[in-house]
Parts: structure tokens; C-alpha cells; sequence
């Protein structure tokens, strides 16, 4: 696909994105208490993650994403905390320090966005992107 096509696609998400009203805009604002940590080795699990940031404040969840099929660790995760100004010194304490080894990338997280699937047609115009309705 042309350099073009893909931004003009890019484009295009996002004036449906932000015109839709059901749909969050890349730009919503993130959740106030949840941590997004990634670089975490395979070694982790939640009770060490919970440990190393439960001296911030009162951790209320801790998610590990994990592989489905091999099982092993995919390198991130989730931290919940009760306030969000104990998630802030979470991650601007955290972000960047070692952790078993491996620097830490924590960040406040994203809702999740649920898309519908995308289709494409071919012609001899090029390719078209379009979301099922």
C-alpha cells in the first residue's frame, strides 16, 4: 500500500472516530488510576508487581497479560490503585527504573476501544478500507 493511501486511511479513521458518538477519539483522556507497565520480564508475576508498587498507595489490581498458547508472560501489565494521585507518584517514580533486570515503561492507561472489523476491496483504483456495520 501507497505511503499516501495509509494516511489518507488515517485520516479518514479519525473523522469517523470523532464524529461517531459511541466511539472515544484518540485523544480521551486516560484512566486516572490505572498504570499501563511494560517491560517486564518473564520472570514477573502479579504478586512481585503488586509488591514493587504497592509502596505508593493501596493497590486494588494487579493484571498481568499473559500468551495464550505458550502461556509465558507477553511483557506487560496492569496496576489499579484507589486514588489517582497515588498512581501519579507511582508513575513518575517508577517510570524508567530497573525492575528484575529490565527498565520499566509505565504510563497512565487507555480504555480499551472495541472496533469493528475492517474489510477491504480491491480496484484497479487501489485499496479501500471500510468497517462493518
Amino acid at each position: 500500500m501507497r505511503k499516501a493511501s495509509l494516511i489518507q486511511f488515517a485520516r479518514q479513521l479519525q473523522v469517523s472516530k470523532a464524529s461517531s458518538s459511541h466511539c472515544r477519539s484518540f485523544s480521551s483522556p486516560p484512566s486516572n488510576n490505572k498504570l499501563f507497565v511494560a517491560g517486564l520480564s518473564w520472570s514477573v508475576d502479579e504478586k512481585s508487581l503488586k509488591e514493587a508498587f504497592s509502596s505508593f498507595g493501596v493497590v486494588s489490581e494487579v493484571r498481568i497479560m499473559y500468551d495464550k498458547d505458550s502461556g509465558r508472560s507477553r511483557g506487560f501489565g496492569f496496576v489499579n490503585f484507589s486514588r489517582e494521585d497515588e498512581a501519579t507518584s507511582a508513575k513518575d517514580a517508577m517510570d524508567g527504573k530497573a525492575f528484575l533486570g529490565r527498565p520499566l515503561k509505565v504510563s497512565f492507561a487507555l480504555d480499551k476501544v472495541h472496533r469493528e472489523p475492517v474489510t477491504t476491496r480491491h480496484s484497479n483504483m487501489g485499496t479501500t478500507f471500510t468497517r462493518s456495520r
